[in-house]
C-alpha cells in the first residue's frame, strides 16, 4: 500500500502560508510531514496538529524550546538537528543542510534511501549514488512557496506550489 510524505522547509514563521501547505498535506492525505528546518516559532509547528510531523532545527531556530514544547503538545517530534525515519521499508533522513559536515556525512554513507533538506532555499530533485535527494524549496525570498508530496515505497516525488 503506498504510503504519502509530505516536505517542506524554510516556512520562517509564515503562518498563513504554511496553513495552505497543511491544506495540501490534508488534500493529498499524507501519513506524515518532515519539516527540513527554519521553522519560525511554536505557531508554525501547532499548525500540524493532527498530522504526525517530524521535524529539525534549522540555522534561523537556534534551539528553540518553545518550538520542541509545541511538538511535545501536539504530538509530533522534533529531533534536533538531524532526524530519520522508516516508512514504508524506505529510510529517510533529514536535515536543514547548514552544516557542510552533517550534510556531507549524510550524503557518503550510503545509509539513506531519500535525504530531505532545506536551507537553499532553492527547490531541487537530485539523484545521489542509491539515494534521491530533495529539498522541497521554501516560503521565503522564492518566487513562489512550495512544498513536495513523497509516494512511498515508489520515492515519486510530486511538487506543489502554494
Amino acid at each position: 500500500m503506498t504510503e504519502k510524505l509530505g516536505v517542506l522547509s524554510d516556512t520562517h514563521g509564515l503562518l498563513e502560508e504554511t496553513k495552505l501547505a497543511v491544506q495540501i498535506f490534508r488534500d493529498q492525505r499524507v501519513t506524515a510531514v518532515i519539516h527540513c528546518g527554519d521553522i519560525g516559532g511554536s505557531e508554525i509547528v501547532r499548525a500540524f496538529q493532527g498530522i504526525p510531523t517530524h521535524f529539525v532545527f534549522g540555522n534561523s531556530d537556534g534551539e528553540d524550546e518553545s518550538a520542541a514544547s509545541a511538538a511535545r503538545e501536539t504530538g509530533n517530534r522534533l529531533h534536533g538537528w538531524f532526524g530519520s525515519l522508516e516508512l514504508a521499508g524506505k529510510r529517510i533522513a533529514f536535515l536543514h543542510g547548514h552544516q557542510n559536515t552533517l550534510f556531507e556525512e549524510t550524503l557518503a554513507s550510503g545509509k539513506w534511501d531519500l535525504i530531505c533538506y532545506g536551507h537553499t532555499h532553492s527547490a531541487s530533485l537530485q539523484t545521489y549514488n542509491s539515494a534521491i535527494l530533495l529539498n522541497p524549496g521554501a516560503f521565503r525570498r522564492v518566487a513562489r512557496p512550495s512544498v513536495a508530496v513523497v509516494d512511498l515505497p515508489e520515492l515519486a516525488v510530486r511538487r506543489f506550489d502554494i
